[in-house]
């Protein structure tokens, strides 16, 4: 089972609300504040199609690009005595901590899909 929904590359996570009976999401990856919501599944995936279409509807009209680009850069804080840890483990592979994280990044992006 997954509340994920998916359109035109664009995905959702979806939520439910039980004291306003209504499922509701927001477009993930992108600047715009882009939600939707609705009383029933059915409708909920619907919405969610609608708010991807009018999302790129209203960017193209205004000439924007829609998606909100990322830099690649990703600033982490964590415990020194983790780092430490984390840097030794990419060290003993033979990789760069960059490398490291980013090769833990895409399995648990794949595991998550």
């Amino acid at each position: 089972m997954s509340n994920i929904l998916e359109h035109r590359g664009y995905r959702a996570a979806v939520e439910f609300d039980a004291e306003d009976g209504l499922f509701f999401g927001r477009i993930a990856g992108i600047a715009d504040g882009v939600g939707f919501h609705a009383d029933s599944v059915s409708d909920l995936v619907g919405a969610f199609r609608e708010a991807v279409d009018d999302y790129l509807e209203t960017c193209a009209k205004v000439g924007k690009t829609p998606d909100r680009p990322y830099s690649g850069k990703v600033l982490l804080r964590i415990d020194p005595a983790l780092h430490a840890r984390t840097a030794q483990a990419a060290e003993l592979a033979g990789l760069s901590l960059n490398q490291w994280a980013e090769r833990l990044l895409r399995s648990a992006v794949a595991v998550s899909s």
